[in-house]
C-alpha cells in the first residue's frame, strides 16, 4: 500500500501498509546497514535541519533517544504518548534499542526496554490482556543498533530488524509480574516498588533525580510520594531475546518450568522455593548422593541448588532471563557467615564519569534477585535450612548509593596508594584510602583479582600480571576492584527460620 503522511519534517512518502505487521517489518529492514546519520541525511527535509539534528544528537549531554530519529525520519511520525501501539491498525509497537558486544565476544542488550509509564493517577487496569500495556508488548518491531561509546551516536550502525511476541511460557510469568506490580500500586505502596521485585517485567525508575522525579499517589490518596516508574522488560530478558530471537543462537539452557500448567495454581517464585524446601533437613552429603554429584568442585554448592530444581547444569533458562543468581549461604554453628557477595570488576575510567542510576552497578543491584539457598553447619556437615528469594529494597539501595558516591569521589580526587612494610620488614601491603567495610551498612569495595598489581606514581611496578590491574584516571594502575554486598548485611536479610 502506498501512503503519504505530513510531519514536522515535511511531506514523506511511506511505502508500507500500516495495517500489515510484515509490511511494516519489511519497510524497517531498509534501515539495516545504515547509521543514524544516514537515516537523517536521507530524510526529506532541509539540509539545515539535518545538520542541526546530527549536531544535537552527538552532544555529550544529549538525553533524547536515538529511537526518535527512526520514528521521525524513517517511519514519518512524531513522538507521542498514546496508550495504543505505534501502528495501532497492525498492533505493532516500534522499539529501537541498543545491543553491545562484550570484550570476550558475547552479545548483550544495552539496556532495559521501557514499554509504558505506570500511572498513579487513575485506577489500575486489573487484567493484563485488556490493558494498554498489553497493546504495547504483544507485538514489537525491535530495531537493534550496535552501541559503541567510542564513536559519535549518529555513527551507530543499525543491524537487525525483528518482529517479536513473548512466547506463552514467558507470558505466564509476565502476567504474574504485572499482578505483583499493580498490587503494590493498588495498595498505595508504589513507593516500595523495585525493579528487582519481579522476573521479566520490571518497574524501572524514570527521571535521573530521585527527589524531582517523585510524584503523589493521587488515585489511592496516600500521603507518601513515589518515584515515577515505567513498565519495562528487564535488561537480562532483553539479552535473552536478542540472542534467541534476533541472533538465532541455539538455546542450550535447561528450563525449571516443565509445563506452564504448573503456574495455574501457584507463582513461579513459590514453585522454585517449594522445590528447594522439599529437601529441608538433609545434609550436604545426603544431597550429594541423592542428586548424583560426584565431586566437591568450586561450584558444588550452587550445583546442589540447581539439581534440587531439576536442572543438571549450573544455569536455568528462567534465571538467565530474570537476572536471578543462585547463592548458597553457609552459616556457621555460631550463627556467623563468612562470604560477602561480589559484583563484576569496575573500570575506574568509566566509573569516574558515571551517574548513579546509569551505572552498571546500579542496574545490576536494582534489578538482580538472589535465590539464597541456606545451609547451617552441624558438626562436620551442613544441613539445608531452606531457600529464599531476595532483592534489595529502596532504603538499602539508597545506602548503597551513598557508599558508591563516596568511593567515586575518591577516584575523582585521586586514590591514595601507599606501601606499608610488615613488622618483620620482609613483606609489605599496598594500602589505599577507600572506605572500610564497616563504613557502609550495605556495600564495600575490595580487590576482585586474585593477584595484586600496581604501577605507582614513581614508576615502581608491583606484581607480574598486568591483567590483574586497572588504570586509574591519573594513569597509575591498581589491582582490579569490585563492589561487594557485606556478609553481615546479607545475614540480616535472611528469614529468621533459615538462621535457626
Amino acid at each position: 500500500m502506498y501512503n503519504q503522511t505530513t510531519t514536522l519534517v515535511g511531506v514523506m512518502e511511506i511505502n508500507y501498509d500500516e495495517k500489515d505487521p510484515i509490511s511494516i517489518k519489511e519497510y524497517g529492514e531498509k534501515l539495516i546497514g545504515s547509521t543514524f546519520a544516514d537515516v537523517i541525511r536521507e530524510a526529506e527535509t532541509s539540509y539545515e535541519l539535518k545538520q542541526e539534528t546530527i549536531g544535537k544528537v552527538n552532544r555529550p549531554g544529549y538525553k533524547g533517544g536515538v529511537g526518535h530519529l527512526i520514528e521521525k525520519f524513517h517511519f514519518g511520525y512524531e513522538l507521542n504518548s498514546n496508550q495504543e501501539a505505534d501502528f495501532p491498525e497492525a498492533g505493532v509497537e516500534l522499539k529501537v534499542t541498543p545491543y553491545e558486544i562484550g570484550k570476550k565476544g558475547g552479545y548483550s542488550a544495552g539496556e532495559r526496554l521501557v514499554i509504558s509509564m505506570i500511572s498513579y493517577e487513575k485506577a489500575v487496569e486489573e487484567n493484563l490482556y485488556s490493558s494498554h500495556l498489553y497493546n504495547k508488548l504483544n507485538l514489537s518491531l525491535l530495531i537493534h543498533y550496535l552501541r559503541d561509546r567510542s564513536i559519535p551516536r549518529t555513527a551507530y550502525p543499525i543491524d537487525y530488524v525483528t518482529l517479536f511476541s513473548p512466547p506463552e511460557e514467558d507470558m505466564k510469568i509476565i502476567e504474574q509480574d504485572y499482578e505483583k506490580i499493580i498490587s503494590k500500586v493498588k495498595d498505595g505502596k508504589a513507593h516500595e516498588l523495585s525493579e528487582g521485585d519481579t522476573m521479566y517485567l520490571g518497574a524501572c525508575t524514570k527521571g535521573s533525580n530521585a527527589e524531582k522525579s517523585t510524584v503523589p499517589q493521587k488515585y489511592y490518596a496516600v500521603e507518601s510520594k513515589a518515584r515515577k516508574r515505567a513498565f519495562c522488560f528487564k535488561q537480562s530478558y532483553m539479552t535473552y531475546v536478542l540472542n534467541k530471537y534476533v541472533l538465532k543462537k541455539v538455546d542450550t539452557y535447561e528450563s525449571i518450568l516443565k509445563d506452564t500448567q504448573d503456574l495455574k495454581e501457584q507463582s513461579f517464585e513459590n514453585l522454585i522455593i517449594d522445590k528447594i524446601n522439599a529437601h529441608r533437613g538433609k545434609t550436604d552429603e545426603q544431597l550429594k548422593k541423592e542428586l548424583g554429584l560426584n565431586s566437591r568442585s568450586k561450584s558444588f554448592w550452587s550445583a546442589l541448588a540447581y539439581r534440587m530444581l531439576g536442572v543438571r547444569s549450573n544455569s536455568a533458562k528462567e534465571f538467565v532471563k530474570a537476572n536471578i543468581e543462585v547463592k548458597a549461604i553457609r552459616i556457621e554453628e555460631n550463627g556467623s557467615m563468612k562470604e560477602s557477595i561480589s559484583f563484576p570488576s569496575i573500570s575506574f575510567k568509566e566509573f569516574e564519569y558515571q551517574e548513579w542510576e546509569e551505572s552498571d552497578f546500579y542496574n545490576d543491584l536494582s534489578s538482580k534477585r538472589y535465590l539464597f539457598v541456606v545451609f547451617k553447619k552441624n558438626g562436620d556437615k551442613y544441613v539445608l535450612k531452606g531457600a529464599q528469594l531476595w532483592n534489595i529494597n529502596n532504603e538499602d539501595l539508597e545506602a548503597a548509593r551513598d557508599g558508591w558516591l563516596k568511593i567515586q569521589d575518591i577516584v575523582r580526587r585521586g586514590v591514595h596508594l601507599e606501601k606499608k612494610p610488615s613488622k618483620n620488614g620482609k613483606t609489605f601491603t599496598v594500602e589505599n584510602n577507600f572506605p572500610e567495610k564497616s563504613d557502609n551498612p550495605v556495600i564495600h569495595i575490595r580487590p576482585h583479582a586474585s593477584k595484586r598489581y600496581y604501577e605507582l606514581g614513581d614508576g615502581e611496578i608491583i606484581g607480574n600480571d598486568r591483567k590483574c590491574g586497572d588504570e586509574l584516571p591519573d594513569g597509575r594502575m591498581m589491582t582490579k576492584q569490585s563492589f561487594w554486598l557485606n556478609n553481615n548485611y546479607i545475614l540480616e536479610q535472611l528469614d529468621a527460620e533459615l538462621k535457626e
